[in-house]
This record gives C-alpha cells, structure tokens and sequence, in this order.
C-alpha cells in the first residue's frame, strides 16, 4: 500500500537489524510498504544499489532505483555525470528516475556553477529517457525553479519539500510532483505543513529520505523505509482522512507519475 518515493537503501543504519539488510526490508513490508525507489548519489554507488534491487524485489515488494549524482558531491563527480553517461547508465527498467540532482546552497556556494550544469544535463537526460527527475532544491529555489523553467523540464519529483506554498506552486505549474518527508512533522515545519495542505491531492507523494528525517515519533533515530506510514499519518491528519487512503492515493500518484511517458 505505502510507496516511499526515495531512501537511500545502500546507507541504512542496520545496527537494530544486526547488520542485515533483509532485516530492515522484513520490516518495510510488515509496515506494508510495497513499493520503494532507491536513490543513487554517486555511479559508484550503482552496482550496489543494482544488487539490493535484484536481491530483495519481490511479488510483495516493488524495487527501482534511480541514477543521478546529488548535488552536494565534488566538482569532479558533477562534472563526470555528461548526458551520455546518465542516459547509458540508467537505460535499464530497474531504473524509474534520474537523480537526485539539483541545487544545494546549503553546504556549499563554491560549486555553484557545477551544480547549476549538472542539474541541466540531468535534465536534459530525462527528458532524453522520458523519465522523471529527482530535484534535490536546498537554500536554491529561485535558481532551482529557474533551471527547471528555462530547460523544459516538466517531469519529476522535488523531493524532501522544505519550501513554503509559492514554491510549491511554482514547482506544480511546471508540472512536477512533491514529495514529503518526516520533516513536515515537525513542531517547527509550519510553512512546510501549510504547503501540504494547500496541494492538489493527484500531485502528493511521501518519502522517508531514509537513514535521514525520521519522522515524529521516530525523530532522532535512524530513518529507515519502514517509517514511511508515518509521514502518511500526519498528512492523513491534515487532510482529516485515515493513513491508509494517504498511503493508496500517493502510491496511486507514483504509478501515474513513471507511467507518464509510457
């Protein structure tokens, strides 16, 4: 039922789980979580998030993965991420998106430039696979909005929304999705908060961006896919309907969302 629409299955904290990934997918599906995209920040991660997926893809659990260098990475790796080797690399089915690519201000102003770049050609690489891109947008909306706008981009998720209502606006009419984490359970995350409940139902998605953001009750924890229903339940709680139909409606929403070109 519950779809975590980005977690970074390679850098879970398994310590609870005795070190065994098949602990924490165990859990995933205990808490009905059915479908879940694993994130790649780096090609040296590929083979490994490749691996998970083969591994533990089941009847009960739908596993993809994406293909994208995070923006917070080296100006090296960001300038290694050409379009041919992104397309190349994620021409696979296992492979439902491209990023996390975007903008991160954040930690660092140096690279700005080589994040600016690399989100095009991320870009243009989804648009060239008719696969939907995975914006990672930190202390960079304006830029980031900019970006997506002046290139054409139309398809894909702004995942871990940390934004107010107008940049989720703007996000929409170019016609992206957005996703929330754990962080719109927190006290202090009333602008997030008041984004969600101003969205169109048919654009929502959920994530744990997990091992990071656990959500309350689980803050200051390790995150871990299986805390995905968590964040359902508080939406469920601004939209005064049960977890359970968030869950359906954002899984319904991922479908609609890699079916859109295909």
């Amino acid at each position: 039922m519950f779809t975590d629409s980005h977690c970074h299955l390679n850098r879970l904290n398994l310590e609870k789980y005795d070190g065994q990934l098949a602990g924490a997918i165990a859990a995933m599906k205990e808490a009905n979580v059915t479908r879940a995209m694993a994130i790649m920040c780096d090609f040296a991660e590929y083979d490994e998030i490749a691996g998970i997926i083969s591994t533990y893809s089941d009847e009960s659990l739908d596993l993809g993965m994406s293909v994208g260098i995070h923006p917070c990475e080296d100006i090296a790796l960001l300038q290694s991420a050409t379009v041919e080797r992104l397309v190349k690399t994620a021409s696979s089915d296992k492979v439902w998106a491209i990023g996390e690519t975007g903008l991160d201000y954040y930690w660092s102003t140096e690279n700005k430039r080589a994040q600016q770049d690399s989100l095009v050609r991320h870009i243009h690489a989804s648009q060239a696979l008719k696969k939907p891109l995975i914006v990672h947008m930190r202390d960079a909306k304006e830029d980031t909005i900019d970006i997506l706008k002046a290139e054409g981009a139309e398809h894909g998720i702004i995942h871990c929304f940390t934004e107010d209502w107008e940049t989720a606006k703007r996000a929409l009419d170019l016609g992206f999705y957005i996703s929330f984490s754990g962080i719109v359970s927190f006290k202090s995350a009333t602008n997030i908060q008041d984004a969600a409940r101003n969205m169109p139902k048919d654009r929502i998605l959920i994530e744990t961006d997990s091992p990071y953001l656990a959500p309350v009750p689980k803050r200051g924890r390790p995150n871990e896919p299986a805390y995905v229903p968590y964040v359902a339940a508080y939406l469920a709680d601004i939209y005064d309907c049960s977890s359970e139909e968030v869950g359906e409606l954002t899984a319904k929403n991922f479908v609609k969302l890699l079916a859109q070109y295909h």
